[in-house]
């Protein structure tokens, strides 16, 4: 097995977010999302497994967040993201978008001050019983992710046929997938690293040209 590079003197390893975004009990995603954590694991990070149903929250109403606060849920999950280093998204498709319980989610999450979402690194991945494997789902997830200043990875990873593609252990069932999956997860934690271990680096993410760091907070869920 090859040296751990994850971690330098004084620090721990890198600490990365798995969440599986489905609410079902036992969806594609979710054994997606498993997949990507042992892969990240065995990559020689650590992970924090979460599933949907662990942040329950009802549908964003802007009058209920000024009456009674963001709720429970939303909390919690904003907990979870600010103690990793980076997150992965195993998204559902639905009808060729984002799922609304996961774009709900990340309404809710975006009214916690301060932002949780900007200047973290994300993986997007989707598994599908379509031939399009939930890539179009993908796609429409990172335009809010990046609004919000998330560094989404540029390689996303998309499964179809997902209903056929595990095998008994977990495992995909076409090895090539599975290595490239693999390989997606240890360039994404090498990119991490890069931007989260070494100070040398100049840390900047603009969300528009010329938005400056000590500009106005721009309220991302509005009517």
């Amino acid at each position: 097995m090859a040296e751990d590079t994850r971690q330098e003197p004084g620090r721990g390893p890198i600490k990365v977010l798995v969440f599986g975004a489905s609410l079902r009990a036992d969806s594609l995603n979710g054994r997606l999302a498993a997949l990507v954590a042992r892969l990240v694991e065995r990559a020689g990070a650590t992970v924090d497994l979460a599933h949907m149903r662990e942040f329950p929250m009802p549908v964003y109403d802007g009058d209920a967040e000024t009456a009674e606060g963001l709720p429970p849920g939303a909390l919690a999950l904003r907990e979870r993201l600010e103690a990793c280093d980076a997150f992965v998204i195993s998204a559902p498709e639905y009808n060729a978008s984002v799922p609304g319980v996961l774009k709900n989610a990340v309404d809710w999450v975006s009214r916690v001050r301060p932002q949780p979402f900007k200047d973290k690194h994300a993986l997007l991945v989707s598994a599908s019983p379509s031939m399009v494997g939930g890539n179009r789902g993908l796609w429409a997830l990172r335009v809010p992710l990046e609004h919000l200043g998330t560094r989404v990875y540029p390689d996303m990873f998309s499964l179809a046929k997902a209903h056929e593609g595990f095998t008994e252990n977990g495992d995909l069932s076409d090895t090539g997938l599975q290595d490239r999956l693999a390989d997606a997860a240890d360039s994404f934690l090498r990119l991490v690293e890069a931007d989260t271990r070494y100070v040398c680096l100049q840390r900047r993410w603009y969300e528009f040209l010329g938005d400056r760091t000590d500009a106005p907070v721009t309220q991302r869920a509005q009517d």
